[in-house]
Parts: C-alpha cells; structure tokens; sequence
C-alpha cells in the first residue's frame, strides 16, 4: 500500500511539532498525574474527575498517533524555494480581486492542518485554492462558492 504524501509549508510543520511535543512533555503527564488524584479518591464507578481524566488522555492519545502520522507522512515544502514561473502552487501566497465587489484579498495556500481564514491561510483542498492552482496573474479563477460562482482576478504571485 502506498503512502500518502501530505504537503506542509516550513512554518506548518514547526507548528505541529510544537504541539506534540507540548502533547508529549505536558498534557499527558498532567493527565496521568489527574487519574491517579481521581484514582486516590476511591469509588470508580461515580467518580466524575476519572471519567473526564480518562475521556482526556484518550483524546492526548489519539492526537499523538494522529500528529505522528502526519510528520512521518509530510512532504516538506518552503515556499521561498518554489520556481513556478509565477503560477498559483501549494505555498504559494496569492493577491486576488474579487471581481463583482472589486475586494482584494492575499492568502496563501496551506495545508488542511494550517489553515487559518483569519491569518490569510487557505487549505490546498478549498474551492478558493482549487480554483488558483495552476493559474498566474493576470488569470482569472472560478469559483464555486455557496452563493454561486464568483470569479477572482489574480493580481500577483509569491513565493515567501
């Protein structure tokens, strides 16, 4: 079975080391140290703090071996070293106008796990960044958004 490569920008893949180890090194030890608190309280079968202590470290757990997967199965990408002769690519941060409205937005094309719409990051697999791939300024990109199709002119292309 092949592996699936999930493209990460530089700063994404930091960003998710940061979090397992802070999983790793202070999370899952805070949990351990709450179950055996709640464990000292006697009576398991009542015991609420327990409960929520064990429903926790599942949690820890499950993203641990989640984030694992995700850096052993990353393809690292650093935008700054991009050569796409000015095309819309993963990492790629792009200034578009929305043509109906004349709003000019930059985002730039992230992966699933770095999107952010408030810090101007999109996912790779969002109807805006599926309609730039592969475009370059000057393009302009369709979109099929909920309230129909609206198109978006490409003003400039980087790779920072």
């Amino acid at each position: 079975m092949a592996v699936i490569q999930v493209p990460v920008t530089v700063k994404g893949i930091v960003l998710l080391k940061e979090e397992l180890l802070r999983l790793r090194s202070v999370d899952r030890p805070d949990v351990i140290q709450a179950i055996a608190e709640a464990r000292a309280q006697g009576d398991l079968s009542e015991n609420a703090e327990y409960e929520a202590a064990k429903e926790r470290q599942s949690f820890i757990e499950g993203r641990i071996s989640e984030l694992e997967a995700k850096l052993s199965n990353a393809m690292i990408i650093d935008p700054t070293t991009l050569h796409a002769d000015g095309r819309c690519v993963f990492g790629a941060t792009v200034r578009i106008e929305e043509l109906e409205t004349g709003t000019i937005i930059t985002y730039q094309i992230v992966g699933d796990d770095e999107a952010d719409i408030k810090n101007g990051k999109i996912s790779i697999s969002s109807p805006i960044a599926r309609g730039l791939i592969g475009k370059s300024e000057g393009d302009v990109a369709e979109v099929m958004a909920p309230g129909g199709i609206k198109e978006y002119e490409i003003l400039d292309v980087q790779y920072i």
